[in-house]
Parts: C-alpha cells; sequence; structure tokens
C-alpha cells in the first residue's frame, strides 16, 4: 500500500481576485486547489508559465514595447496628413 505525501501551499490574494477566480473556475468545473495543481503541472511540463503575460490592454511585453517604440517614432516624424486618401498614398509608396 503506498501513501501519497502532499504540501500545503499557502497564498495570500485579496477577496475580489480570489471570489472572481473561484467564480469563473466553477464556471469550468473546477475549484481553486484543482487549477492551482493543474498550473503547477503545466508549469514542470513546459518549463515556463503556461500563459502569455499580458497588461491591462491585453499586449504582451514584447508588444506593448513594439507600440510605445512606434508611437515615439511617430511623434519624432515630420509626416502629416489631411486626409485617409492621403495617408493610403503614403503607406502604398
Amino acid at each position: 500500500m503506498s501513501t501519497k505525501i502532499t504540501d500545503q501551499i499557502q497564498v495570500r490574494i485579496d477577496s475580489k481576485t480570489k471570489n472572481e477566480a473561484r467564480r469563473i473556475l466553477e464556471g469550468l468545473g473546477l475549484d481553486i486547489s484543482t487549477a492551482v495543481k493543474m498550473m503547477c503541472k503545466q508549469i514542470i511540463f513546459t518549463k515556463s508559465l503556461p500563459y502569455e503575460i499580458r497588461d491591462e490592454n491585453g499586449f504582451t511585453p514584447k508588444k506593448s514595447q513594439e507600440l510605445r517604440e512606434a508611437i515615439i517614432e511617430a511623434e519624432n516624424s515630420d509626416k502629416a496628413f489631411t486626409s485617409v486618401g492621403e495617408l493610403m498614398k503614403d503607406l502604398e509608396s
């Protein structure tokens, strides 16, 4: 007969986040404990986080940086357009 030894993980999290996550997970047929176990298994299998990190706008850090660079480039550009047609012409050239 084999005995499975388990460890306990304690996590501090604000009530709002916990309740929102619990509600969503219950809709998926999971509890928080099972979801955490699944995430830990995926970390082991993939040797990375099992999801992409995104900011509040939905961008990955790489895309967010690309957007910041594009904004800076646009602000430093001397191009200006008075119509969409003019912009489209410039894009085509």
